[in-house]
């Protein structure tokens, strides 16, 4: 780190990307973009020739995967924070890349007040580790599926996707309403969802559930194609 300026040097193959965070990151005083790169490869020439504060990686890049760069890039330039950006939040890979050496990983949709406040944060003294994922993919064990929910909770959040209520749902598999509320609070809390359709559709993402059959109108078969 230079005087109060904090380097970072952007690791993206697309341009837009690189040209927003760019463009984000200058608006702040105390930052000072010191180059960009297309892949890994090139991440880690730069990096041992520039030596950069921070590297802002993307975690799926052309060429080299970003479990053999960060090793690269810490062994020609062991001073550089590496914060990963990612669009996906698989729990084994963040664990991979935790014990590889990154000091931060954040999904790409966090607001650029929040990368900034990172970025800001890896550079304070110490191991500090910043994770900006879900609350489901930072759980211990969650990489397994059977981890994530329980069967029960399982089963409730399929009558959900069926489009029954809280007292239907309790009616269904004899039990009370006040339960039923409490499985799918436990389930929002894991998939770090905000409703009920929010849950209904991570859960489906994450092959937890299956997907919801299409339901036809009263009196309207549904039509074969």
């Amino acid at each position: 780190m230079t005087g109060t300026r904090i380097r970072v040097l952007l690791a993206d193959d697309h341009v837009i990307l690189r040209e927003t965070l760019r463009e984000c990151l200058q608006l702040e005083a105390d930052f000072e973009v010191v180059a960009d790169a297309p892949d890994g490869a090139q991440a880690v020439a730069l990096c041992g020739r520039l030596r950069p504060d921070v590297l802002l990686l993307d975690v799926e890049m052309p060429g080299q995967p970003v479990d053999v760069t960060v090793p690269q890039v810490l062994m020609v330039s062991p001073g550089t924070r590496v914060i990963v950006l990612s669009m996906h939040e698989s729990p084994d890979l963040v664990r991979e890349l935790l014990a590889l050496g990154i000091r931060g990983y954040l999904n790409k949709r966090v607001s650029r007040q929040h990368l900034v406040s990172v970025i800001r944060g890896c550079m304070r003294e110490g191991d500090e580790v910043l994770i900006s994922v879900s609350q489901f993919a930072a759980l211990p064990g969650a990489g397994a599926q059977d981890g994530r929910i329980s069967a029960r909770e399982r089963e409730v959040l399929t009558l959900v996707a069926d489009a029954l209520s809280n007292r239907q749902i309790a009616g269904r598999l004899s039990i009370t309403e006040g339960t039923v509320k409490r499985h799918l609070r436990n389930v929002f809390e894991k998939l770090g969802a905000v409703s009920r359709i929010d849950a209904v559709n991570k859960a489906v993402d994450a092959s937890l559930i299956a997907p919801p059959q299409p339901r036809s109108l009263p009196g309207r078969p549904v039509r074969q194609r």
